[in-house]
């Protein structure tokens, strides 16, 4: 599983015209599945993104999680994640989890992290989706597990 974290002042996702997730101050996840991922994984990741310490205290220093802040969290699925151009230029998404495992278990994290008193917003699974964002610092985090 692995996660690429935005700190963001605000961000959104359209599909055809129509906003399915909205946040003001907080984060921006892409969430990606592999393969062989296992439920195991979906507890940790959810905690590790709710856990994150990339928002500033008072004294400037990266110390506060998005629930310190009383910020929310935009889940995206990004199969993406996993494109490997190791051999060539085009990606090969082999490693990404089909969509009859990839969804529950994105889904499953979206409901961890919401079970953690965290608001959380989504895009649209499998959709084309358009994806906007202030990011802030900016500040971005790779979280693989």
């Amino acid at each position: 599983m692995k996660a690429v974290v935005q700190r963001v002042k605000r961000a959104s996702v359209t599909v055809d015209g129509e906003v399915t997730g909205s946040i003001d101050q907080g984060l921006l996840v892409f969430l990606g599945i592999h393969q062989d991922d296992t439920d195991e994984m979906i507890e940790k990741m959810a905690g590790k993104i709710a856990k994150l310490r990339i928002f500033e205290d008072e004294e400037g220093k990266m110390s506060r999680s998005v629930e310190d802040i009383g910020g929310s969290v935009l889940m995206v699925s990004q199969f993406t994640l996993y494109g490997d151009v190791r051999k060539g230029n085009r990606p090969s998404f082999i490693e990404s989890a089909r969509p009859e495992k990839a969804e529950p278990m994105y889904e499953a994290v979206v409901e961890s992290i919401r079970g953690l008193g965290l608001p959380v917003e989504t895009g649209r699974f499998t959709a084309m989706m358009d994806v906007e964002l202030v990011n802030d610092g900016p500040v971005t985090i790779l979280i693989e597990l």
